[in-house]
Order: C-alpha cells, then sequence, then structure tokens
C-alpha cells in the first residue's frame, strides 16, 4: 500500500540537485507524492515533478558541457545580479511549456521574498515558470522577478524549507528535505571519468562568473579573505543566515522525517556538480526510507 507524502523541498544552491534524487528514491519505494511546497531549487525541481517534466530536466542538466553553459549565461550589467537567467529559463519554459499552477495534477506551493516590503510570498497560482524564476532568484545571481508590483527574490532568504503551506494537506507523511544540514558522516559517490572530467571545465566558467560578482560587488580591496572568492563568502553567508532562519521556522513545523544533505556536501553555486548531488540525494534518501 503506498503511502501520500506532502514533499517539502528546501533552497540551497545547487545542492538543489539532491532533491531529483530523493524524488526518484520515493517514487521507487512506493510514496505518493500528493502535494509539493519549495523554496529556490525545491521550488524549481519541484516545478518540474509536478508538471511531468523532471526526468527531462535531469537529463538536460547531466548532458550540458563547459559550452553549453557559457551559452546559457547572460551577464547583466545592472548591478542587480549576475545573470539575467533568461536563458536559462527560456529553456525551462521550453520544457514545462505555458502551465498554470492551478492547473497542476498536484497542489503546489513555491515560496518567494518581497524585497521591498520584505515579506514571505506564497505563489499557488498563476504561470509555473514566473513562480519558479521568483523563488530561484538567488541574491547576487539571478536578477529579482517583478510579478505584478512585487519585486522578488529567492524563497530561502524567509524560509529555506517552506513546511507551512502543507501543514493543512491531508497525506501520511510530511518529508522535507534539508539542503544545509550538519552531517557528520562523509560520503564517497563514485563518479564516472567523463563526469568529473566535465566538472573540471565547467569550473572554469563558475570562475568566472565570481571574477564578475567582484567586480559588481566590491567595495573595498580584499584583504583577510584573499582565499576565499566572492561566491564562497556569499555562499557561506546565505547558508549561515537560512540555517538560523530554518532552525525558527521548524520549532512551528516539524516534518515527519527529515532528510538531510550535509551543507559541505557541495558548494552553494558548485553547479556543475548535477551528477554528484542527484546520487548523494538518492543515498541519503534511501537511508531515512528503509
Amino acid at each position: 500500500m503506498s503511502r501520500s507524502v506532502s514533499l517539502v523541498l528546501g533552497s540551497g544552491g545547487a545542492r538543489g540537485y539532491a532533491h531529483i534524487g530523493v524524488i526518484e528514491t520515493l517514487l521507487e519505494y512506493g510514496y505518493e507524492i500528493k502535494s509539493i511546497s519549495g523554496s529556490s531549487m525545491g521550488a524549481l525541481v519541484g516545478a518540474l515533478y509536478a508538471c511531468g517534466k523532471l526526468e527531462t530536466y535531469k537529463e538536460w542538466v547531466l548532458a550540458l558541457d563547459l559550452f553549453d553553459v557559457a551559452k546559457l549565461l547572460d551577464f547583466s550589467l545592472s548591478g542587480t545580479g549576475i545573470i539575467q537567467g533568461d536563458k536559462v529559463f527560456r529553456v525551462i519554459e521550453e520544457m514545462v511549456g505555458d502551465v498554470m499552477i492551478e492547473d497542476l495534477p498536484i497542489p503546489y506551493t513555491a515560496v518567494a521574498t518581497d524585497l521591498i516590503k520584505q515579506k514571505e510570498v506564497w505563489l499557488q497560482k498563476g504561470s509555473l515558470i514566473d513562480a519558479v524564476r521568483a523563488s530561484i532568484a538567488i541574491p547576487t545571481v539571478f536578477t529579482p522577478k517583478k510579478i505584478g508590483e512585487r519585486y522578488l527574490i529567492d524563497g530561502g532568504i524567509l524560509n529555506p524549507l517552506p513546511i507551512a503551506p502543507t501543514v493543512a494537506d491531508s497525506t501520511d507523511l510530511t518529508i522535507a528535505v534539508n539542503l544545509s544540514a550538519n552531517v557528520a558522516k562523509g560520503y564517497k559517490i563514485h563518479i564516472p571519468k567523463k563526469e568529473r572530467e566535465k566538472e573540471s571545465g565547467m569550473q572554469k566558467i563558475f570562475f568566472e562568473m565570481a571574477q564578475k560578482a567582484e567586480q559588481l560587488l566590491s567595495r573595498e580591496a580584499k584583504s583577510a579573505f584573499d582565499e576565499m572568492g566572492m561566491f564562497d563568502i556569499m555562499g557561506r553567508t546565505i547558508d549561515i543566515m537560512q540555517n538560523a532562519v530554518m532552525e525558527c521556522k521548524m520549532a512551528g513545523y516539524a516534518p515527519d522525517i527529515i532528510i538531510g544533505i550535509p551543507s559541505d556536501a557541495g558548494g552553494f553555486y558548485a553547479f556543475n556538480k548535477a551528477y554528484e548531488m542527484i546520487e548523494l540525494g538518492r543515498i541519503i534518501a534511501k537511508e531515512h526510507l528503509q
């Protein structure tokens, strides 16, 4: 007998690829996902699953090489984000299509943050791709998304693990995937040679992104943090902030199962490690579901 699940997918940048492995494992074990709530990468992966395009997205991500990534990066000169995100989301929009949230087969919530009013926003109707674009607008990376009169950014700023939207669900379990868990256990992921070579090559692109970030964001000369790039500092800062917010939120709403992806499994901006993160998600999910 299958068990129905309200699935909460947290934010955590590139570690969000682990959500794909978690979802695959839940389905493999016979769980039925009846609703999804997500922030940032959690909102993206959740949306792709809800509209039946997760496998297509996974295949696309794993097939990306250095040159594909370079073509997708549309650098912004506005200073509000390193990447406009239009090229990336054009590809995702082609996958998703012109889908409205209210037409999805399961309830879906993308959590974003109103930059001006400093409020958490639940996007539960309207354009699915617009909701995802807003929720995933990671500060310093993607430019904010304007919906109506609101300028929306990453939902993880105010709610990195959005359990509240699922509280009223009549499901058997609420399963939350925390991408910033403090886990002592180390995991050894076998990465095929082809994937390792691709990861190494793509690091060059992300280094260029880091240099671009410094041009846009640095206001003074580096001194004590020469060993850390701007993306390292911003990624760690966001992780620290989200962990503090998450502790407060969890005090009010506790899920039945928390699948914790180690915060040190991959950098916030290590988007070249899709294969590794997907496999890690599968391994850790199996540990919690057996």
